[in-house]
């Protein structure tokens, strides 16, 4: 195996727009925080590119041969209905409108979240950070800035964006312009002055809140990111991650704090880092829509949820990603492909020899895979990249399935392990089963050596129209004929 850090890992730094060669602040390791999901609902499939892109960095890392301490935040208290600071909590929202606790709708849907992290084959990170679980020390880590930074309104304890240096540089924002996404508050001094502790309104009374010095209430979402990403990975760490929305005004608020805090102008992480958006033109990517897409649809549809992951490593984290179900499909039966190209180099691994040295086309994917994902984690061209290993017959099946293994160290895909059957998702809708699929299957089979071919074809007719296709010849036998 060539050495991964002949070449150095760069990474595109939203906090300087460029590309920067990567060097831990602790040597052999790397820290990473990830901004988890808020637990009022389910995931969509674009809120889980953003921990597909995660996953994909985590991977490189530990592939470089760094240890990987990565921290990823559970959001069940203080995110309003608005990333923009405004609107009612989107967990007690939830409550109000089941009819069932703040705290079981969290446990809930947390719990739904970590099935998809599963099903993605998204590796467990080094913790899970509950913001419940830390409002405590949110309360210590705002008490020590109060002074200098905050000042106290009827509504709660607001920071003052003027105390910091370059206030907004990650949004490439430095005046009033994100004036018109923030909530107008009376009395506060700028437009992106944020809360960092909020009030429960006189006469209210939420599930969720806490006694503080400025009186009952819940922290702010922008505070818990602070604290716990400090607290499990040190003032100065190396990566922060999140979806592009985050970079206009979920991330510099953490900035400011972070700053205001270490009593310094560094940003907290080294480099931050952001996913683009997954584009749904067919308008169902908003929770707010009540019909949006979450990876139980795909999985209801036939589609497995590797594939989605496949899609999601056919694009370049920093660039747009339209979703469509032709794409999807069409990425689907790539995948098929693969498996069954790995299927195939899989039946010639006893034969094989494993010749010495490496074989000079194996070198050369590997040195083009190792470029490209040193440039900025570029997973685009490793796909094509692993079709080509998968052709190269008359290569050693043992220096292939190698090489393959590494591919999957980055990819995630299961590669080795995975089988056509395992792709072949029962769609919702389907109204046959596999063990009447089967049955009818050996029915035709015996119509077929009975040289009955009209009972034969009258089978093959009958799955057809239940959504069934037929592959004679192939081991499989048969597959779901996907339609969406």
């Amino acid at each position: 195996m060539n050495d991964t850090n002949s070449q150095p890992l760069k990474l595109f730094n939203s906090l300087t727009r460029t590309l920067e060669p990567f060097t831990p602040v602790h040597e052999g390791e790397a820290r990473v925080y990830t901004c988890g999901p808020t637990v009022y609902n389910y995931q969509h499939i674009g809120n889980m590119r953003a921990y597909v892109f995660a996953d994909l960095l985590g991977r490189t890392l530990s592939w470089k041969g760094l240890k990987l301490t990565h921290v990823i935040n559970i959001t069940d208290v203080g995110h309003l209905t608005s990333d923009a600071d405004a609107g009612d909590d989107k967990m007690e929202k939830a409550a109000a409108s089941s009819g069932k606790s703040a705290w079981d709708i969290a446990k809930y849907y947390t719990d739904a979240y970590w099935k998809d992290i599963d099903r993605l084959n998204i590796r467990q990170p080094a913790k899970w950070s509950i913001a419940t679980d830390h409002v405590g020390e949110m309360i210590e880590f705002a008490k020590g800035i109060a002074d200098k930074h905050c000042y106290e309104l009827e509504s709660g304890l607001y920071f003052d964006t003027s105390t910091v240096p370059d206030y907004g540089r990650l949004a490439g924002i430095q005046s009033d312009d994100i004036e018109g996404r923030i909530e107008t508050v009376e009395g506060k001094r700028h437009p992106q002055d944020f809360a960092i502790w909020r009030k429960t309104p006189v006469g209210e009374t939420r599930q969720m809140e806490w006694d503080s010095p400025w009186g009952k209430g819940a922290p702010g979402w922008h505070l818990e990111c602070s604290q716990m990403s400090m607290k499990y990975l040190g003032e100065t760490f190396d990566i922060h991650t999140g979806g592009i929305d985050h970079r206009e005004i979920h991330h510099p608020n953490e900035i400011a704090q972070n700053q205001a805090h270490n009593c310094s102008e560094h940003s907290g992480a080294n480099i931050w880092m952001h996913n683009n958006f997954l584009i749904d033109r067919a308008g169902k990517m908003s929770k707010s829509s009540g019909d949006f897409l979450r990876l139980q649809v795909l999985i209801d549809k036939g589609i497995h949820p590797l594939a989605y992951r496949l899609m999601c490593l056919q694009a370049h984290y920093r660039s747009e990603l339209e979703f469509s179900w032709d794409n999807l499909v069409a990425v689907l039966t790539r995948f098929k492909r693969i498996v069954m190209g790995i299927e195939r180099l899989k039946e010639r691994l006893a034969a094989s020899q494993d010749e010495k040295p490496p074989h000079p086309k194996l070198t050369e994917i590997r040195e083009q895979m190792n470029a490209a994902m040193n440039d900025d984690l570029n997973s685009c061209p490793v796909i094509p990249l692993l079709e080509d290993l998968l052709s190269l017959k008359k290569v050693d099946a043992a220096q292939r399935m190698d090489l393959l293994r590494e591919m999957d160290l980055i990819l995630g895909l299961h590669l080795e392990t995975l089988t056509r059957a395992d792709l072949r998702l029962r769609p919702k809708s389907a109204a046959i089963t596999e063990a009447e699929i089967e049955q009818k299957l050996d029915l035709r089979q015996q119509a077929k050596a009975d040289k009955d071919f009209a009972a034969a074809d009258a089978i093959r007719d009958e799955l057809t129209a239940q959504g069934v296709e037929l592959m004679d010849g192939d081991p499989l036998r048969w597959e779901w004929s996907i339609s969406i």
